[in-house]
């Protein structure tokens, strides 16, 4: 867990950052500047960042850099028989290997998401206050009558389940690699693409029930 903490929480801060000034911030500030409301962009950044760009960009940065790590750190263990030795000695590498580092990336990716959401919607304050001239206020006042707790639970809730898909998914190809260093490396490409392209199709099932379940969560205050 202290590793996932050091290693992943500068980058993730930083691509929330960028991206909240970046995409969501400048671009769709623009649109809102058209009609002489850039201050709305706080509403804006409750369905932007809190409920999905700053999950999924934790998500991202999580699996490329402790995904990645643990199954090369599983697949060198396999290559070098060190799992084969433990199997013979009567340890169980499941529970001794994987469940720690399964855990350990589940309730941080979720912790994580708390940092995310902070600075994704740094980055439209900054989109939003510097570059657009909207008043301070009034772009806090926007974005905290339409935040709900349904909106931060179920973020937290939905990067928490990023996390155990990243886990199950890396130390599952870490345990199995085959065919020596040139396997690792190919198991640590097979980890990082599986883990995208489920936290992808996990999202928009997730996405999908909930607000089908709070339609009020679609109405802009």
């Amino acid at each position: 867990m202290f590793d996932i903490l050091k290693l992943c929480w500068i980058p993730m801060a930083v691509s929330c950052t960028a991206f909240g000034f970046g995409a969501p911030g400048l671009q769709g500030g623009n649109l809102f500047l058209l009609f002489g409301i850039p201050e709305r962009l706080g509403s804006f950044f409750i369905m932007a960042s809190v409920r999905e760009f700053a999950p999924w960009i934790n998500a991202m940065v999580v699996a490329g850099v402790m995904g990645t790590a643990m199954t090369a750190d599983l697949g060198a263990r396999r290559i070098r028989e060190e799992i084969d030795a433990m199997e013979v000695l009567g340890v169980d590498p499941v529970r001794t290997l994987i469940l720690p580092r399964v855990v350990a990336i589940t309730f941080m990716t979720g912790l994580l998401d708390l940092v995310a959401l902070v600075f994704g919607v740094l980055g439209g304050y900054m989109a939003s206050v510097w570059v657009l001239g909207a008043n301070s206020s009034a772009y806090l006042d926007n974005f905290f009558a339409n935040a709900t707790v349904t909106d931060v639970w179920a973020s937290v809730v939905k990067t928490t389940i990023f996390g155990l898909l990243i886990g199950v998914v890396c130390c599952y190809k870490g345990l199995h690699t085959e065919g020596g260093p040139i396997g690792v490396g190919r198991a640590v490409n097979q980890a990082v693409v599986i883990s995208f392209a489920a936290i992808w199709i996990f999202n928009y099932v997730f996405t999908t029930i909930l607000l089908g379940l709070n339609p009020d969560m679609q109405v802009y205050k």
